[in-house]
């Protein structure tokens, strides 16, 4: 009992620990197999670390504090968990592990033996980046970990089958970099006004002299913004997103959909709420500014979608859209005129949002591998007849779908739901019947989907098709399943999402 309570206390550092040590040892091995049954090890104790990291922060409603090497806070680094963060290590850390599940018949098509122990490893990388990015309280330590899992997606969607991959990882690159540059120069402003880099010490001292109204934490604001903008694939700072989720492999494709823009959205939360607070956003008067930009990528990523014939294309500028949904849940909390409600309710609605969309978005990637592994494409001419060839795959595509458009009993309705409840106490009709509106795009392009899978013969020479194997159905089945397991049962994702919504507020239950 007492070891256990020991290891209990530790779980923060090893919730980064664990795939950090784990990765190097995938290359060392060298065979795949090996390798593979490391990767799912770790990415499954992650897991199990971080349900009960959120089981616990949830229930206390009081937050947890790891100092590394016994060296107090401000001084040392602190791991800090609260009940936002431990939310995102979950996502993360879910999505990482069904992943994993999913790559050997898949990943053996796009990538050779012989690398596959380098996959493994920077998989395990990235995952741990994102997990330290989430968990840290240090601004510069999460400026690392940010740079950890970029370097390793860059190279892992570098990956890819063919050549295209290598000029989507070198764009995804050079716009990473300068968007970890502005990230860098905001911390290194903050510091300098302030002598110090934990979060919670730079949430106090930005409020008092000399860091209080200065021109300088004003630009570190900006500077910061639009770096975290860059990694979040904001429009329109979201150029990066559609060749790297096109042409990485599918495994790749499938994590940083789930992942990779949902700690950025975090990110921004963290920074805005956190560090600066809600009355240095009200007197910038910032939602002015972030609804009609979220509102605009909604559209214009729907839009893009509805006209791309590559099926992975157009998943990617359906998360440039989603992403408008979530940003759009953090300027209904920043409206300084907005009831209070109706600020937990909008930011409420992004948050559980981050969670919906992992889920949903990884699901449908991989119903495209899935689809890639049986037909060797995944554009619109090339799924003629899928739903009667492959019926478990696109019957897991059209309830992503489902998902995507926000219809009842799935989890992107709830997130919708509490963005119009957001947005109709705050007195924007205009803006409810948008939200509404954007939902039909989203029926237009999966229904050119389900249109030509369903309604169309397949072509000549390739009625013979079965389903993919199982190892891979299973993963897409579990993410699928979830989405309709927190859209009918949203008690718990809602109530956490609503807890955090009023902890960044700082309202009380």
């Amino acid at each position: 009992r007492t070891s256990r309570i020991v290891i209990q206390d530790h779980f923060p550092i090893l919730q980064v620990i664990v795939p950090l040590i784990a990765a190097p040892v995938c290359v060392l091995v060298r065979r795949p197999a090996p390798a593979r049954v490391l990767a799912i090890a770790a990415s499954w104790i992650a897991l199990a670390i971080a349900v009960q990291l959120l089981a616990r922060v949830y229930g206390t409603q009081e937050p947890l504090s790891y100092l590394l090497g016994g060296w107090a806070a401000p001084w040392g680094i602190e791991y800090r968990v609260d009940v936002l963060n431990a939310l995102v290590l979950v996502t993360i850390a879910g999505i990482g592990a069904v992943v994993v599940l999913f790559t050997p018949a898949g990943l053996a098509r796009e990538i050779p033996p012989g690398r596959q122990g380098l996959f493994y490893c920077l998989y395990l990388l990235c995952l741990a980046g994102m997990l330290g990015v989430t968990i840290t309280g240090d601004a510069f330590n999460l400026f690392v970990f940010l740079e950890i899992a970029s370097l390793s997606s860059y190279v892992l969607i570098g990956l890819g089958p063919n050549r295209r991959a290598l000029k989507a990882a070198y764009r995804y690159l050079v716009m990473g970099t300068v968007g970890a540059s502005f990230i860098l120069i905001g911390v290194g402003l903050l510091y300098m006004m302030t002598g110090t880099l934990n979060m919670a010490d730079l949430a106090e001292r930005l409020h008092e002299p000399p860091a209080q109204g200065s021109r300088t934490v004003l630009v570190a604001f900006a500077f910061l913004t639009v770096g975290i903008s860059l990694k979040l694939a904001l429009f329109p700072l979201h150029q990066w997103l559609p060749d790297s989720y096109t042409h990485a492999p599918v495994a790749v494709a499938a994590f940083l959909a789930g992942t990779a823009t949902k700690v950025a959205f975090y990110v921004l939360l963290r920074f805005f709420f956190t560090i600066f607070g809600p009355a240095f956003l009200h007197e910038l008067r910032l939602d002015v500014f972030l609804v009609p930009l979220a509102l605009t990528a909604i559209f214009v990523g729907a839009l893009v979608a509805i006209f791309q014939d590559d099926i992975r294309r157009m998943l990617a500028y359906s998360t440039i859209s989603q992403i408008g949904y979530m940003v759009l849940g953090l300027g209904l909390a920043i409206s300084p005129e907005a009831p209070v409600e109706s600020s937990v309710h909008g930011l409420t609605g992004g948050i559980v949002h981050l969670f919906n969309h992992a889920l949903t978005k990884t699901g449908l990637f991989l119903v495209m591998g899935c689809l890639a592994f049986r037909l060797g494409s995944v554009r619109l001419e090339d799924l003629r007849g899928a739903g009667r060839r492959m019926p478990v795959t696109m019957f897991a595509f059209v309830l992503g779908g489902l998902s995507l458009i926000g219809a009842p009993l799935t989890a992107g309705f709830i997130s919708k739901w509490y963005l119009v409840l957001g947005a109709l106490e705050r007195g924007w009709w205009p803006v409810a019947g948008l939200i509404l509106l954007s939902s039909l795009l989203a029926v237009v392009y999966v229904w050119r989907v389900v249109e030509v899978a369903y309604f169309q013969e397949p072509p000549e020479g390739k009625t013979r098709v079965t389903e993919a194997p199982l190892a891979m159905l299973v993963p897409m089945g579990i993410l699928i399943a979830a989405t309709l397991v927190f859209g009918t049962w949203a008690g718990l994702t809602a109530g956490v999402a609503e807890q955090a919504a009023r902890m960044l507020l700082g309202v009380a239950p």
